[in-house]
């Protein structure tokens, strides 16, 4: 396949959709109830609601929404942290768009920004680099987030300035990483998954040996799956043939993308500056250890928990919140007491529904789309305009 529209071809989908009902009626008897299958990666769970997998595949197959969106499984004790930098008046805080809006306890950053605080919205941490060398007299501090898809943008960044001799850039890091927090999900008391559907950008960096604990130590199958609605439908069907045929294994259905053995440059840019830290504290998961990164002591003076008093505080989400249980897979999105109601998108109570991979913001956006016509009866998805390729 060349072209996007290939990856949406409805035909295919159809295919695939019937290969799926073909296998699930043997497994879901012989296991006495529904598949549950979690997409890890909140790239695929925007994808299975924007295109309408979730209706597309038979009700004995569940999606469990997983933690791989770093902006939804930030606590809000992090967030005020962030406020507490920005409102520094020697500092300009710069983040990613979609930290803008998650809600702290008091406020978010758009709104600390109105009420005067000098925050922007930057593309990459070299935004953030130039930005400080542009303004020698001001500490430019970067919101470092995400999973390993964006530490070695991080810290490349780091290495630069530190070549470059920059006094008034620092991180205040969030990065956190993806093998700690899946091994504490599958050692979560009573969990009822069958399999997983594997991050494919986060894998484009880190391979997929990572994986074969989940195979080997656990007994589920994963698939590392790209974001198209054929490649998760693939990945998808990929996972129940393993449970069909009993076994358990390693599989990348990403290959156009995702190397076995990951980026090694972008591997080597991580270790040179990064080391995992003691325990990292996850929004609805609790404190996982090794989870998340710290700067090394080599590049300590880049480290914005270093260089400023942050109040480090642990704070609860409303209690009307429940972004926790839709996190681990306890509830539905659309089964929260406020959604749709008090939380929305334009108006969020929790970070699910503010990131535009958030299974909230999703589900409320595209739940609703009938995708009764690419199950067979129709034109199906809707097809890129123009031919681009993938």
């Amino acid at each position: 396949m060349k072209y996007v529209d290939e990856f949406r071809d409805p035909a295919l989908a159809r295919t695939l959709v019937r290969e799926i009902m073909r296998l699930i009626d043997d497994i879901t008897q012989r296991l006495g109830r529904p598949l549950q299958i979690m997409e890890v990666c909140g790239g695929h769970t925007h994808s299975i609601f924007r295109y309408g997998i979730h209706q597309m595949v038979p009700q004995s197959v569940g999606f469990v929404h997983g933690p791989g969106c770093p902006v939804c499984v930030l606590p809000m004790g992090r967030v005020d942290d962030c406020l507490a930098l920005a409102a520094r008046p020697e500092v300009i805080f710069t983040t990613f768009g979609d930290a803008m809006r998650v809600p702290g306890s008091r406020k978010s950053l758009l709104q600390a920004k109105a009420e005067g605080a000098d925050v922007r919205m930057v593309y990459s941490p070299l935004d953030a680099l130039k930005l400080a060398q542009a303004n020698p007299q001001r500490e430019v501090v970067f919101f470092a987030l995400g999973f390993e898809t964006t530490m070695p943008s991080t810290a490349m960044t780091v290495l630069q300035a530190h070549a470059d001799g920059v006094r008034n850039f620092s991180l205040f890091c969030n990065h956190i990483t993806i093998i700690p927090t899946l091994r504490a999900i599958l050692d979560t008391p009573d969990l009822r998954l069958d399999g997983f559907l594997g991050p494919g950008h986060v894998s484009m960096v880190i391979g997929t040996h990572c994986y074969d604990f989940i195979a080997r130590d656990y007994q589920r199958p994963i698939v590392v799956a790209g974001f198209e609605p054929l490649d998760v439908l693939h990945a998808l069907t990929m996972v129940i043939r393993q449970i069909a045929d009993g076994r358990c294994a390693v599989e990348n259905q990403y290959g156009r993308i995702v190397p076995e053995h990951g980026n090694p440059q972008a591997l080597a840019a991580i270790d040179a500056v990064f080391e995992p830290r003691e325990f990292f504290e996850w929004r609805g998961l609790g404190s996982i250890a090794h989870s998340g990164v710290r700067l090394r002591d080599a590049f300590a003076h880049f480290d914005a928990e270093r260089r400023f008093a942050l109040p480090h505080l642990q704070i609860a989400d409303p209690a009307a919140c429940q972004c926790g249980a839709v996190l681990t897979g306890s509830i539905r999105p659309q089964q929260c007491r406020v959604f749709g109601t008090d939380c929305t998108p334009q108006t969020p109570m929790g970070a699910l529904m503010v990131s535009s991979e958030g299974a909230c913001a999703a589900q409320y956006t595209y739940g609703r789309i009938d995708a009764s016509a690419l199950a067979g009866h129709g034109n199906g998805v809707r097809v890129a305009a123009r031919r681009q390729p993938a």
